[in-house]
């Protein structure tokens, strides 16, 4: 199901509090995709993007490039425009109108930019604005089968030898999840090197045995 469109999509409110005291106000809709909504996997991401760890790791986020692929809700992309990051928060077009909404809720804490594009995976990408960023952050987005391929292109096709590709899921044994982590893998490991980042190296509260921090980086 795309997610909801127009006057009559039904909308509920998130709120989630950065270190700087900033309160993100994130719409989410009551029905749609499964993007429509702020997952765990998502929080956990945006807590490790302000930790210590990751600054002394990646380097400071303030001015850096990112790329938010599959955003839904566009959480992520959002605090680290906070940040001071220059943020692209991409996914579907149906979710265009849901990222914008959340864009212009938060716009007063943003230090950096934020902008919102629709980029379907597996696509050619002519825009150079979306080509070898600083970061490609990904969140939960491990869910159907017919989309790892075109995934792991898009990573591909975007990121160049400096980009710090980190991904956040949380893992699910019910159905055919495992079968897809397990291809999702072994396709990645192909182009890029596997970093896990340690549940010790996370923000002390967000954070979950359930849910993996992985880091890549092209080979």
């Amino acid at each position: 199901m795309a997610a909801p469109m127009g006057d009559n999509a039904a909308i509920f409110v998130r709120e989630f509090e950065l270190k700087n005291s900033a309160v993100l106000r994130i719409n989410q809709y009551e029905i749609g995709d499964v993007g429509c909504v702020v997952w765990d996997a998502a929080l956990v991401f945006s807590s490790y993007i302000q930790s210590d760890d990751f600054t002394k790791s990646y380097g400071d986020i303030n001015t850096k490039r990112v790329v938010e692929l599959g955003a839904g809700t566009g959480i992520v992309g959002l605090t680290s425009a906070v940040l001071g990051a220059n943020v692209l928060i991409t996914d579907l077009e149906d979710f265009v109108p849901l990222m914008d909404s959340n864009i212009k809720t938060n716009e007063h804490h943003i230090k950096g930019s934020a902008g919102a594009k629709a980029l379907k995976w597996g696509d050619s990408i002519d825009d150079t604005t979306l080509q070898g960023p600083d970061f490609i952050f990904i969140s939960d987005c491990i869910y159907y089968g017919e989309s790892l391929v075109p995934l792991v292109d898009t990573i591909t096709l975007l990121s160049d030898k400096h980009t710090h590709v980190i991904m956040s899921y949380e893992k699910r044994t019910s159905g055919n999840k495992p079968e897809l982590e397990r291809k999702f893998f072994q396709l990645i490991e192909k182009k890029f090197t596997v970093h896990p980042i340690g549940l010790e190296r996370q923000d002390e509260v967000y954070r979950s045995e359930d849910i993996h921090l992985i880091h890549f980086m092209k080979r």
